[in-house]
């Protein structure tokens, strides 16, 4: 959802999860900068880098780029080789991009937020558009079935994930721009419209921006959080 309507502005870059080690195969196809072979691979990771910024940036002016901290171990590697010598990623980021924009995004309450990823794993959809219909499908339909031991774990990943970030931003001297995900999906444009003032761009624009995705919880993520 962010990401749509950041990239919807027009003035804050087109993110996507760029760095995820899963979609760089996809991108690199797309881009047509060749195989990954492995994060090692300089000529290929410059080339990468050069392909990556030009469609995160959309001609904007802005590079945007969705992380998740899964990816930073490997993120970090593939800029030390392209960039050489070692650093920790923050330093990369600036040296890649410039002066850079951290924002936090995170939701406070754990326990749905692991209903909702089981879920999606589960049913292999993982994202609705607003009208109601489907958006990204990952696998055939399946009737999701509740597991409290699959969403407590789910749970506990997530919380190291934010765990994870909050230790990287102490380390690395970082305020980041701090925003939930019960915010956004409560008011999507007030969202968008603190994002574009950091960035020192008018709030207004966010007005003018409509979301595309939808909020998936229902009769049956409410079922399920009562049962845990």
């Amino acid at each position: 959802m962010l990401c749509d309507l950041l990239t919807a502005s027009r003035v804050a870059g087109q993110p996507h999860s760029y760095l995820r080690s899963q979609d760089i195969s996809y991108w690199a196809g797309l881009w047509g900068v060749g195989e990954p072979a492995t994060a090692a691979n300089s000529v290929f990771n410059q080339a990468y880098l050069t392909a990556m910024i030009r469609a995160g940036t959309a001609d904007t002016g802005v590079f945007g780029l969705r992380l998740m901290w899964q990816s930073v171990g490997e993120a970090t590697e593939r800029f030390n080789m392209t960039l050489g010598g070692e650093a920790d990623l923050a330093n990369r980021f600036e040296q890649a991009f410039g002066s850079t924009l951290f924002i936090h995004l995170s939701r406070r309450d754990k326990v749905a937020q692991a209903a909702s990823l089981v879920r999606a794993t589960q049913t292999g959809l993982w994202h609705m558009a607003a009208d109601g219909s489907e958006r990204e499908r990952t696998a055939p339909a399946r009737v999701p079935v509740f597991d409290a031991d699959q969403i407590t774990k789910a749970r506990d990943a997530l919380a190291t994930d934010d765990a994870g970030w909050s230790s990287f931003f102490e380390q690395c001297g970082i305020q980041p721009l701090r925003l939930t995900y019960e915010k956004l999906a409560d008011d999507p444009q007030a969202t968008l419209a603190t994002i574009l003032a950091a960035l020192g761009h008018d709030r207004a624009i966010a007005k003018t921006v409509v979301p595309q995705t939808a909020k998936m919880a229902d009769a049956t993520t409410t079922e399920w959080l009562k049962r845990i």
